[in-house]
């Protein structure tokens, strides 16, 4: 391809994800996907010092521990990075303070509906909020809320996940939702899958999988070459067997520890039904199998029973990479499909 086509390309994509940009601040549309353990002050500096956007992810942190690793990152890049909220954290009013007294820019709120008095407080304090949208009609119920941005996230994501394809969700809600920039999510791993979003509307991209294995990532090398050895098929759905004991789905490679869920799930119910356990009990049990399950396997690197999350784009991490030639692939693959 010839140095003025490459040029074309990437003249077009910067028009194509403006808006994107823009809203974020950055000089790609592209977020890094919040990954409890993985997304910390490291990763999140690292996309956002390569051009993209980092966000850290808050999961169970307490108000202290978030203001910390805010302050961290804030050492670590002058860029703009994100903060992703869990909506339903019993202490989430005290870590959207923390948010704002950082003058953090961006709060994206994951895990539920967010209460319109949140996205209110975000707004008022003079953050942005970028909110997930599994559908089109909360889509708009969110807009109508305050939401300034969307993530539409497909059940290709690696971690917890929705029912619906990312291809599907893109046809459904990106021609309906102009008002306000949309992202789209889940299996993403190759710029010409982000320009094809593009094109169809979307103003920018998150991608988690594909950083995992970021030079600048601080999971567990046993971690990373999980993800380097893993193909598409090897990240599954967790399992559930009994439809009164819910199980709320989750993307990881299949490993002894889903295999051993499985088991401890038919061992709980047989204890249910001999009258051993109340049903209270017997789901309290089911849904603490995998209590620190996630950070066995990223700090300490157990991925024979910790819990591997990966999506499904897995199969196309082949190498750790610096964090700055990932977003570079991607950028160059992106414009030549533009070109």
């Amino acid at each position: 391809m010839t140095d003025t086509m490459t040029h074309e390309g990437l003249q077009k994509l910067k028009v194509a994800w403006d808006r994107g940009c823009e809203f974020l601040g950055t000089e790609y549309a592209i977020l890094g996907g919040a990954m409890s353990w993985v997304s910390e002050r490291h990763l999140v500096a690292a996309i956002s010092n390569a051009g993209g956007f980092g966000v850290i992810a808050c999961g169970a942190m307490t108000p202290d521990l978030l203001d910390t690793e805010i302050k961290a990152t804030q050492a670590m890049t002058s860029k703009p990075f994100g903060v992703n909220l869990i909506t339903m954290h019993p202490e989430l009013d005290k870590l959207v303070d923390v948010c704002l007294e950082n003058n953090v820019g961006h709060v994206v709120l994951a895990g539920g509906l967010p209460a319109r008095d949140t996205i209110t407080k975000i707004k008022d304090g003079g953050a942005k909020t970028i909110c997930f949208a599994p559908i089109l009609a909360l889509a708009k119920k969110l807009i109508r809320s305050g939401a300034d941005a969307l993530v539409i996230e497909g059940m290709e994501a690696g971690g917890h996940i929705g029912p619906v394809s990312t291809s599907v969700l893109a046809q459904e809600i990106l021609p309906h939702i102009t008002d306000v920039p949309v992202f789209v999510a889940g299996g993403i791993a190759r710029g010409e899958a982000i320009a094809n979003y593009l094109r169809m509307g979307a103003s920018g991209v998150q991608l988690g999988t594909r950083f995992v294995c970021a030079t600048e990532c601080i999971a567990h090398a046993d971690f990373k070459k999980a993800f380097i050895r893993a193909s598409a098929r090897d990240a599954v759905t967790t399992v559930q067997v009994d439809p009164q004991f819910p199980v709320i789905p989750v993307r990881a490679l299949n490993n002894e520890g889903g295999r051993k869920f499985i088991e401890t799930q038919h061992e709980v119910i047989a204890k249910y039904k001999a009258g051993e356990l109340d049903l209270e009990s017997a789901q309290l049990e089911i849904e603490h199998f995998w209590a620190g399950a996630l950070r066995r396997a990223v700090i300490d690197g157990d991925v024979e029973y910790g819990s591997v999350m990966a999506g499904q784009s897995v199969g196309m991490v082949k190498k750790e990479q610096s964090t700055q030639d990932i977003l570079q692939e991607l950028v160059d693959e992106a414009a030549n499909s533009f070109a």
